[in-house]
């Protein structure tokens, strides 16, 4: 985020995004600030070199915060009251392949407590960079994700799909059948793949229209 800032919140306006989860922020601290274009950033994170997490707002919607539970530099929500109803945002950066196992083991324990936090007739969206592939397909796991994935399940991506159903939770971005370049969030080389997810309750998925990629930007809408 160093330097990025005003550069996120001018996307943010022309893509017409009110709420964002970031990750790998890298911004020390446990604050909110103005990013510019009427967007406010709320972070956390514990070292300028790695990890951090946040959720970019639109301004209008700052006076709606309820509640920031600011976890770890991995895992943070907030709660929101748009028209009367409750919406829990939680950002969440699990730990690359190559950490040790205890690291995202933990990652998960935290994003479970956030969970078994929230009451159940509130609404949840979870926007994170899992770090996982949950594949294409959906065959013995119909219950929490559609068929519209990338590629192949590696381990990460099965974490992923155990949160899901432990906590009765769609993966959203499966849903929607699009074309490869609108499910592929992370490119690097000749590498195409798939590691960020938007996850809602199971409940609640009828209520989304609509999940992608937007080419060109970084994020997923």
């Amino acid at each position: 985020m160093t330097g990025k800032g005003r550069e996120l919140a001018d996307v943010m306006e022309r893509r017409k995004v009110d709420i964002l989860c970031v990750q790998e922020t890298r911004w020390k601290g446990s604050k909110a600030r103005s990013i510019g274009a009427g967007f406010k950033l709320f972070y956390y994170g514990v070292d300028s070199k790695r990890n951090g997490v946040g959720v970019v707002l639109k301004e209008e919607f700052v006076r709606n915060v309820l509640e920031v539970k600011r976890v770890s530099d991995r895992v943070m929500s907030l709660k929101l009251e748009i028209e009367g109803v409750m919406l829990n945002v939680v950002s969440g950066y699990a730990p690359q392949v190559g950490c040790e196992l205890e690291e995202k083991e933990r990652f998960w324990s935290e994003l479970d407590e956030v969970m078994e936090s929230i009451p159940t007739g509130e609404r949840v969206v979870i926007g994170a960079d899992f770090n996982g592939h949950v594949g294409e397909g959906n065959a013995g796991d119909e219950e929490v994700m559609g068929k519209f994935g990338v590629k192949e399940r590696n381990l990460e991506g099965e974490m992923v799909m155990d949160f899901a159903k432990r906590m009765d939770m769609g993966v959203v971005n499966t849903y929607f059948q699009k074309r490869e370049e609108h499910r592929v969030t992370y490119k690097s080389g000749g590498r195409r793949t798939q590691v960020d997810y938007i996850l809602c309750r199971r409940g609640n998925l009828k209520e989304i229209s609509d999940c992608k990629v937007v080419v060109g930007e970084s994020q997923t809408a």
